[in-house]
C-alpha cells in the first residue's frame, strides 16, 4: 500500500458480502487499501472474503448492526438485498434492515454510506422496487455522504440459457426478442465502481445509474452471441407476453386463497417486468429508455463471460437471479 492509499483508506463495514457482487466488492475494497469488516449470517461461506475481517450475526437485526459498528467505522457499504423480491422479504430487507442500519450508522458517527440499489426502481411497479426507493429517500435525507449505485443487468442474470444452447435447444425470447435492452456489467467491474464511491467526490451525494461497456444488447442479440460462440446456427423460440399475463392472473386469483400462490404470483410479476422493461436509463420526460444516455464503466464484456461459461471456466452463479 502506498502512502497515498493510506491517506484514502477507510474502515468499512460491508453487508451482503457473501453474494457474488458482495464478494467482488469486498475484493475491490481490499485491493484499494480499505480495512473491511464483513457482517455475514451465521453459517455463510466466507471463502470470497480473503483479506477481510468477518463478524457473524443476523444482518437484519438492529442490535447486531449496532454492535458491528461499535468498533469504529468510517463508511458502510451495503450490497444486501432481499432474496426473493416478495413483498414481506423486500420490506424486511430492502427497507427495514437498511433503515435500521442507517440509524445505527448515524448513532455511531459513521460519515458515509454506499448503497447498491437497482436501475429498475426508475419505474417502481413491484414491492421490492418500492421498498428500495423508500430507503433511498431516507438515505438521501440522512445528512451522511451517500452514493446510490443503480446497476443495469448483471452477467449472471443473463446466463440462464447457456446450458440450453450447449444442449442444442432454442434460445427463448419474449415477443420478437427486441422488447428490452440492457448494458450488462460484471461483478468485478461493479465491485470496483462501488469501491470508487468511497473516495471519488464526483460519485458522492449522487444517484448513479451504471452499466458495463456498450452497446446495449437485446435478448435477440444475446442469443445470437451465444450461438455464434457455440458454433451453432441460431434457433429461437418466441414466447408471447400474454402467456406471462395469464400466469400472473391465474396465480393472483389462487393467491387469494393460498398464501404460497400469492408469493408465486409476485415472482411471476417480477418475471413479467423483466421481460418487458429495459434496464437502461429512463427519460422521465418521454418515458423512453435511452441506451446512449446510460453511463458505462469497466472493460468486461458479456461475450467474454459467455465464452468462459461455454468453456466451463465459469460456473452458473445466478442464485436468486435464476427466477428471472
Amino acid at each position: 500500500m502506498t502512502s497515498d492509499d493510506k491517506t484514502h483508506a477507510k474502515r468499512v463495514l460491508l453487508l451482503g458480502g457473501t453474494g457474488s457482487i458482495g464478494r467482488a466488492t469486498a475484493q475491490a475494497l481490499h485491493a484499494a487499501g480499505h480495512e473491511v469488516t464483513a457482517l455475514v449470517r451465521p453459517g455463510s461461506a466466507t471463502g470470497g472474503l480473503a483479506g477481510c475481517a468477518v463478524t457473524r450475526g443476523d444482518v437484519t437485526d438492529a442490535a447486531t448492526q449496532a454492535a458491528a459498528l461499535a468498533g469504529g467505522v468510517d463508511a458502510v457499504v451495503s450490497c444486501l438485498a432481499s432474496r426473493s423480491g416478495a413483498p414481506k422479504d423486500a420490506w424486511a430487507v430492502d427497507y427495514q434492515a437498511h433503515s435500521d442500519l442507517l440509524q445505527a450508522a448515524k448513532a455511531a458517527g459513521v460519515g458515509q454510506f454506499v448503497l447498491l440499489s437497482a436501475i429498475c426502481v426508475q419505474k417502481p411497479l413491484l414491492a421490492f422496487q418500492q421498498a428500495k426507493l423508500a430507503f433511498e429517500e431516507e438515505l438521501t435525507a440522512s445528512g451522511l455522504t451517500w452514493s446510490i449505485v443503480r446497476p443495469t443487468a448483471f452477467f449472471k442474470s443473463l446466463s440462464g440459457q447457456v446450458e440450453r444452447v450447449k444442449a442444442g435447444k432454442p434460445f427463448l425470447v419474449f415477443g420478437d426478442g427486441r422488447l428490452t435492452a440492457c448494458k450488462p456489467i460484471s461483478d468485478a467491474d461493479l465491485g470496483r465502481y462501488i469501491a470508487l464511491c468511497l473516495t471519488e467526490p464526483d460519485l458522492q451525494n449522487r444517484i448513479l445509474p451504471i452499466g458495463g461497456p456498450g452497446p446495449a444488447l437485446t435478448p435477440l442479440d444475446q442469443g445470437r452471441m451465444l450461438f455464434d460462440l457455440a458454433g451453432q446456427e441460431p434457433k429461437f423460440k418466441h414466447v408471447p407476453l400474454k402467456l406471462l399475463d395469464t400466469i400472473v392472473a391465474g396465480l393472483g386469483l389462487a393467491g387469494r386463497i393460498v398464501p404460497k400462490a400469492a408469493e408465486k404470483a409476485e415472482l411471476a410479476r417480477i418475471g413479467r417486468y423483466y421481460a418487458s422493461e429495459s434496464m437502461l436509463l429512463l427519460d422521465p420526460a418521454t418515458g423512453r429508455y435511452e441506451a446512449d444516455a446510460t453511463p458505462e464503466f469497466g472493460t468486461d464484456t458479456l461475450r467474454a463471460h459467455y465464452a468462459a461459461m461455454l468453456r466451463g471456466d465459469v460456473a452458473d452463479d445466478r442464485g436468486a437471479h435464476a427466477v428471472f
